[in-house]
């Protein structure tokens, strides 16, 4: 019968988000007071260790103690009170990251903590749970697969090619190698397979891409001339507001293709971009590459490009730690990660 009321469709909308929005609001609610309540057993666990001769015994028992007089609340384990102890231990001093823990739930501040090993890597993926909002379980293999380093190190022009308003967010939104570990393709296969593998996976593919990228096509069109020309992938950039043209390569990058890229570019700028958005952006996607061979075929060019590699399987990381921008380079970009 509602729907024989005029309007009445919009009315059930909008009171269904604000329902949801107020039951995400109070979620986060909770999820302040648990931090704030295991930052505070932390801090006193801690300060009354402090000049006494506790063994770690003192941390079993009190462990021991508060589930018998909590038994309906889980949480207080002994493992967890240590884990108190180290989350406060390690954040305390950090005037950045105090307050920034209690955007996360729990179960990711322990990941981060544990399997992390500096504040510049915490504060990485602590930023990127926020805002993705990524499980858990994504953020083991987001940190397995090394995306901060993956995203420091990767090879752009984005310093002399673009704004410095929206640069360093460029910087983050391409990585050095993506991992497409969820497509079913082997070793062999054509560029055409790898576009339509991609297609018929593009959820997963715009995640692994960084999350704030949306489709807009596969072969798409530009007409110039009398010739027609095709980007294998366009896709846009909501924080960017910019187009991204996608190249996939099949093999080793060669230095032509940044000149085949900045020609795609120049064509979306002049036909496609509208008044509002930013300089069109490219990602030549290759299966490898010599980053020095990449550093000369960037270095003149007057486009933002960015050259990165794919592989289907996850590896073994490799040692990547001193490679990486000094600590103030670092620090500079995750300001700017939102």
């Amino acid at each position: 019968m509602g729907d024989l009321i005029e309007g009445y469709g919009n009315l059930l909308v909008e009171v269904k988000q604000r329902i949801h929005a107020a039951q995400y609001e109070a979620l986060k609610a909770v999820n302040r007071e648990l931090i704030a309540l295991y930052w505070d057993i932390g801090h006193l666990i801690v300060t009354r260790q402090e000049g006494k001769t506790w063994g770690k015994s003192v941390v079993t028992t009190l462990a021991k103690d508060l589930q018998a007089e909590f038994p309906g609340i889980s949480g207080f384990s002994a493992a967890n009170l240590w884990r108190m102890k180290s989350f406060y231990e390690s954040y305390v001093a950090s005037e950045k990251l105090a307050p920034m823990v209690r955007e996360i739930s729990w179960s990711h501040n322990v990941t981060i903590l544990e399997k992390c090993k500096d504040d510049l890597e915490r504060e990485f993926y602590i930023r990127m749970s926020r805002k993705y909002g990524w499980t858990k379980n994504v953020l083991i293999h987001k940190i397995e697969n090394q995306t901060y380093e993956k995203t420091l190190l990767n090879q752009t022009n984005f310093t002399q090619t673009l704004p410095e308003a929206i640069r360093n967010q460029a910087h983050l939104a391409v990585r050095d190698e993506y991992t497409f570990d969820f497509l079913a393709l082997g070793d062999e296969h054509s560029e055409r397979e790898l576009e339509q593998a991609l297609l018929g996976k593009v959820d997963a593919f715009l995640r692994e891409m960084g999350g704030m990228f949306t489709f807009v096509g596969s072969q798409y069109r530009l007409g110039v001339g009398d010739q027609e020309f095709f980007i294998d992938l366009l896709l846009y950039h909501r924080r960017l507001k910019c187009l991204i043209a996608v190249d996939l390569k099949i093999g080793k990058f060669q230095p032509e293709y940044v000149g085949k890229m900045q020609f795609y570019l120049a064509v979306l700028n002049e036909k496609v971009r509208l008044d509002d958005e930013n300089p069109s952006m490219g990602i030549v996607l290759c299966k490898s590459k010599d980053k020095t061979i990449v550093e000369y075929a960037l270095k003149d060019s007057d486009k933002p490009i960015g050259v990165a590699t794919y592989r289907m399987v996850s590896t073994l990381p490799k040692e990547l730690k001193g490679q990486l921008p000094n600590p103030e380079q670092i620090a500079k970009l995750l300001e700017n990660m939102g």
